[in-house]
């Protein structure tokens, strides 16, 4: 069982930068991958970025590829996601997810074995 807690969303403008975390706890195995979903009202959950817990290795949407970065800390195995130039579009619940790993290219919402609560991200233009 993986328990996945998120912080750092908020009310920001076009243009900024904000950082979400996601601690990661429970009993699990390395090989596991963990990454960013979001949803806004009435759309289906999206992926929006995927890293691989041993080696690194991540997955961007097209959306938000070359302004999010997705990282992790093994130490204290916490997730990051750095949004920079953020827009409006980007509004939206930020999801931390968890799965054991898979090829990147599944980037399936319905591959996640493991939600965390969410938190909301508002970027006002």
């Amino acid at each position: 069982q993986v328990q996945l807690v998120e912080s750092g969303g908020g009310l920001v403008q076009a243009g900024d930068s904000l950082r979400l975390s996601c601690a990661v706890s429970g009993r699990f195995f390395t090989n596991i991958q963990t990454g960013w979903f979001r949803q806004s009202p009435g759309k289906e959950r999206e992926f929006v970025a995927l890293i691989t817990w041993t080696t690194g290795d991540t997955a961007y949407s097209d959306t938000i590829k070359g302004r999010f970065t997705i990282s992790r800390n093994n130490a204290d195995d916490t997730m990051y996601l750095q949004m920079n130039g953020l827009k409006s579009e980007d509004t939206a619940v930020y999801y931390c997810a968890a799965r054991r790993s898979l090829p990147l290219y599944n980037q399936d919402a319905r591959s996640v074995d493991w939600w965390g609560q969410g938190t909301q991200v508002t970027v006002s233009s």
